[in-house]
């Protein structure tokens, strides 16, 4: 992408009403756009980030046995009301519209009924279990308070995986299957130093569900952590039980601010006998499904790495989800520089390298202040010295020096 055809541009000040650093940064860099309170437009660089965050989170679902699908986001009241949850009185999140034919829809805040419905579909035999079936979908959450930036919004996308099993031996097997694929993400994408598997509420469903939570002074969420051992609570349900039951120590927990990345929940029966949602064993009797349910969001997790490794000059993505690979830098018009900026350009798009090219007729001092903003990890500068050497000027976005390398040298960076 030449940065003179990105119709983005960037932004010396945030909007006044935004409060988050995530939305602030964001805004500024041109990722995001807002719309309102808690729904952002994603721009093209964006995008990107999105895009890439979502293949990093599909390689490992697709790499335990998942099966990518795409749900509806228009929820059918009646199976809603079979589970007890289309009152606002039980889930207090709802956006509903009515249809000009007459009956109320709802815009799916999460998708265990549908999924569990369709399911009854496919599901009669103790032979068509497991499945592990996922999607990325937008989801809609009427929250009261949206003033997070992408880390909570009313309109956002989510990875939502839901498992079936024969019996709860299953179900439990693939649930540490997904906490150890959870965190080879949050590694890969640069949190996972800070993220803990965090015990959490079980609901009805079962005594504990675990968060994956990443210590951030942004957090709105609080987790008492014992750093020693590496186990972490919700503050929600701290108490002298659960002390005991993780042979905890009051005094060796530490309190700490946290953003939930992503949860898993082990589901039982609660949707699938209600539903229908029945299998034939061996023996010919019939059986409820196991279920399990466990989300990541990726505009969450975005949102995070922003708030945890940007700097007073802007954002610092990753290599592994940066809109880029490298910011391309061009300094000054004259034909040499120019002629050796596209060529080297040319050279990058050939060998399939993602680049961002700083083509723009702008000071120096601009196009530096724009790339740190942007936080793109590796900057290749072309100017009258470096092309006067035949070399570029490679700087990583978070060190302060930056050196005259070969291309071939430079190069090899990526």
């Amino acid at each position: 992408m030449r940065q003179s055809q990105l119709f983005t541009k960037t932004r010396k000040e945030a909007p006044a009403d935004e409060v988050s650093k995530n939305a602030q940064l964001l805004i500024r860099a041109g990722f995001i756009h807002k719309e309102m309170a808690g729904v952002y437009t994603l721009l093209p660089m964006g995008l990107r980030v999105i895009k890439n965050i979502e293949e990093i989170i599909r390689k490992e679902m697709n790499a335990i046995g998942g099966q990518e699908m795409f749900l509806t986001v228009l929820q059918d009241k009646e199976i809603w009301e079979k589970t007890n949850r289309w009152s606002s009185d039980k889930v207090d999140i709802w956006f509903k519209t009515n249809l000009k034919s007459g009956g109320e829809l709802g815009l799916g805040p999460t998708h265990e009924e549908p999924i569990a419905r369709m399911m009854t579909n496919h599901i009669s035999s103790y032979k068509n279990l497991p499945i592990y079936a996922y999607q990325f979908q937008t989801k809609f959450r009427n929250e009261v308070r949206a003033k997070s930036g992408i880390i909570r919004g009313r309109e956002f996308s989510m990875k939502d995986l839901y498992s079936f099993d024969l019996d709860q031996t299953g179900l439990d097997a693939f649930y540490e299957k997904v906490a150890l694929a959870y965190k080879r993400v949050f590694n890969t994408v640069g949190i996972g130093h800070q993220t803990y598997r965090t015990f959490a509420s079980g609901g009805p469903f079962s005594k504990y569900s675990h968060e994956f939570q990443t210590v951030c002074e942004a957090g709105e969420d609080r987790i008492y952590l014992d750093e020693k051992s590496g186990i972490a609570v919700n503050k929600e349900v701290l108490n002298d039980e659960v002390l005991k039951d993780l042979k905890l120590a009051k005094k060796d927990l530490i309190e700490k601010k946290t953003i939930e990345v992503g949860n898993i929940f082990k589901l039982g029966t609660k949707f699938s006998e209600p539903l229908g949602l029945f299998y034939t064993d061996e023996s010919g009797v019939s059986k409820p499904v196991i279920m399990g349910s466990y989300g990541i969001g990726p505009g969450r997790v975005m949102g995070t790495i922003v708030e945890l490794l940007s700097d007073d000059k802007g954002l610092v993505w990753p290599k592994t989800t940066a809109p880029f690979q490298v910011h391309l830098v061009r300094l000054g018009e004259n034909q040499a520089v120019v002629s050796f900026a596209d060529n080297l350009y040319s050279d990058l798009e050939k060998r399939g390298v993602e680049v961002l090219y700083d083509d723009r007729d702008l000071r120096p001092g601009e196009k530096f202040a724009d790339s740190d903003l942007i936080g793109i990890p590796v900057r290749f500068v072309v100017s009258d010295k470096t092309v006067a050497e035949n070399k570029i000027e490679v700087k990583h976005r978070t060190l302060s020096e930056s050196e005259l390398m070969s291309i071939k040298d430079a190069l090899k960076i990526l």
